[in-house]
């Protein structure tokens, strides 16, 4: 028997077997029903039919964590329209971009964010913008409680799972964003494989720390919603509310990206106190795996159970993990070799390390080539880009995407990251990595965070420089010297990797999700340039 794979039974199936059951909580600490949040969501799907929107439309949403993304997400989904996610941090330029590339009909923002909209909602093809404070916000904008407050009814049309029904805008590091198209089918597996490889179940409560614009915050609008397991709302990431929710939702699962678990480290650090309210809690963190330091202390001071995962906006995002248990003890420190690693593929997805000719490279853990993947989770293709869509798909090896990781395979099979390829250092004709720099620095105490880049040099064409944010937080005192901070990389790394300079700076520029922008970084530093030798 073949059933088509809808995004629309994720709610449906909790609807019929949790109605009663507790869904959300609210940013304000108010608490809806799958009941209560599914007929929300009616009503959405209501205002837009009687607002012009139909099967296929796009509908913006520029929402942090709350209660009206998910409801905004799946009042679209049940009238075929296509969700997209905004990332909250753009400003008000990139929003035209996006709407006027995706040719967006409807906007939900949430009143903090919608007068970006508001100001240029004269150069956009939208004629539907709904907030949840219209009257805090200039311009002409419907309230969501008044559009939902209706009797729910809405025609749903039939849909078909290699349907377009979600578009992620990749940030835009080296031109405008491209719009990820997401279809029924990929969402749907995607969901179900996190279910799986994350563990989870009805009884959870998920933290929503990660953004939901994230590639629909990694499938988690869908996969905790279809299980049955709370959503717990948030409007960012801020350490004290964190622990403040793990202790009062007693949430048993949230994701981090590694510079959010520092910020609970530290936070920890400073504060102390409980945790959690002595829940089990598992916390996934992705892409360059956390300091060790961190993830010791995540599992042996705050006794979570951290899963690392690896992934990318076109991906789904989530094709890999090191969650391979088989493979360490948990109370030995073996295990951090294995948790560092970006592991293996998910079920049903085929993963490979390819070099300059698409050959699998050896797995000696030394050999670096691509990270290219194929699997059901993997995007369709780039919104009406074809062209980059082809270069994506065939360039390497013909039908699988390709990352622009570099990685090497160990003797296990399993991938570790070297670095990007736009962020692999070229120096005298040496390759290095900037994440093994990074590492090297987040060991010393005095380091808060840190990147490296390549830097313009006229004997070498380009030698590692790193931003190093001081553990104090004083760029003026930061209680350590560029030449302690030299003097320690040189103990740990061959000559050639060391840094050649060290700036202090108070803060690195991240996206959402707490990823650091280096290109934000190189562009200023190779200002001067013609340019890039590594075109970094």
């Amino acid at each position: 028997m073949e059933k088509p794979l809808l995004v629309t039974d994720f709610l449906d199936r909790a609807r019929r077997n949790y109605g009663d059951q507790e869904a959300v909580v609210t940013v304000d600490g108010d608490t809806y029903t799958y009941d209560e949040l599914g007929r929300r969501a009616d009503g959405f799907s209501a205002a837009l039919q009687e607002r012009g929107v139909g099967k296929g439309d796009r509908v913006a949403v520029l929402d942090p964590n709350t209660h009206y993304h998910l409801e905004a997400a799946y009042g679209s989904f049940q009238v075929g329209a296509v969700h997209t996610p905004l990332n909250y941090r753009l400003v008000a330029s990139d929003f035209e971009y996006i709407l006027n590339d995706a040719g967006v009909t409807a906007v939900y923002a949430d009143a903090e964010y919608a007068d970006a909209i508001e100001e240029i909602r004269d150069d956009v093809p939208t004629e539907v913008f709904i907030t949840n404070d219209a009257d805090a916000v200039d311009g002409d904008w419907e309230s969501f409680d008044d559009a939902v407050d209706n009797d729910g009814a809405h025609d749903r049309p039939e849909m078909a799972e290699d349907e377009v029904i979600t578009i992620n805008y990749t940030s835009g590091t080296t031109g405008d964003p491209k719009g990820v198209c997401r279809t029924h089918r990929t969402e749907t597996l995607h969901a179900y494989l996190i279910s799986v490889h994350q563990e989870l179940s009805d009884d959870d409560t998920y933290l929503w720390t990660l953004p939901m614009f994230h590639v629909n915050g990694w499938g988690h609008i869908y996969a905790v919603t279809g299980i049955g397991a709370r959503h717990v709302c948030t409007r960012g990431v801020d350490a004290a509310e964190v622990f403040d929710r793990l202790r009062e939702n007693d949430v048993t699962y949230f994701c981090a990206a590694p510079t959010v678990l520092k910020l609970l480290s530290d936070h920890y650090d400073d504060h102390g106190g409980p945790v959690d309210a002595g829940q089990d809690v598992r916390v996934a963190t992705a892409g360059a795996a956390p300091p060790e330091a961190t993830i010791r202390t995540v599992e042996d001071e705050f006794g979570w159970y951290l899963k690392h995962v690896y992934g990318a906006t076109e991906t789904g995002p989530l094709i890999t993990t090191s969650d391979a248990r088989r493979y360490f003890d948990d109370d030995s420190d073996d295990r951090f070799a294995v948790k560092k690693t970006q592991g293996f593929g998910y079920l049903g997805t085929e993963v490979r390390v390819v070099d300059e000719d698409g050959d699998d490279v050896a797995e000696d853990g030394q050999t670096v080539g691509e990270i290219v993947v194929r699997g059901n989770q993997v995007m369709d293709g780039y919104w009406e880009k074809p062209e980059a869509t082809e270069e994506a798909f065939h360039d390497r090896v013909d039908g699988y995407y390709h990352t622009g990781d570099l990685a090497v395979v160990d003797e296990d099979g399993m991938l570790t990251i070297q670095d990007r390829k736009k962020d692999i250092i070229i120096s005298g004709g040496e390759n290095i990595s900037s994440i093994e720099l990074e590492d090297v620095l987040f060991d010393h105490d005095a380091v808060g965070d840190v990147a490296v880049i390549p830097a313009p040099s006229d004997e070498w064409g380009e030698t590692p420089k790193a931003f190093v944010v001081p553990a104090n937080g004083d760029v003026d005192d930061p209680g350590v010297t560029e030449a302690d901070l030299l003097a320690f990389c040189r103990e740990r790394l061959a000559s050639f990797k060391v840094p050649r300079r060290i700036e202090f700076v108070s803060q690195l520029p991240k996206t959402a999700t707490g990823k650091i922008q280096k290109y934000e970084l190189r562009e200023r530093e190779w200002d001067d340039e013609e340019r890039m030798v590594g075109e970094g």
